[in-house]
């Protein structure tokens, strides 16, 4: 997977913070335990990374991408809801 080069690229700020000698983490299990229930279904774009910053803290980033392809009646309640 291309994280590293996602959050650079996007987020050039905050990935300036990571040690990314370090690597990182997927948490894809801990991701669905907090959103199993969630008003709006199933989220399969949502990824949970654990990082570590530069400072030595590890850190958590919660990733979500949406592609829209076509109009969908639900598209603002479900950014509302991502927010």
């Amino acid at each position: 997977m291309y994280f590293q080069e996602f959050m650079v690229f996007f987020f050039p700020r905050a990935a300036e913070e990571i040690d990314w000698s370090r690597g990182y983490t997927f948490l894809d299990k801990e991701l669905q335990q907090v959103t199993r229930d969630a008003e709006l279904g199933k989220r399969l774009a949502d990824k949970l990374v654990q990082v570590w910053r530069k400072d030595g803290e590890d850190a958590w980033v919660l990733v979500h991408i949406e592609v829209q392809g076509q109009e969908r009646p639900n598209f603002a309640k479900r950014m509302f809801v991502y927010n």
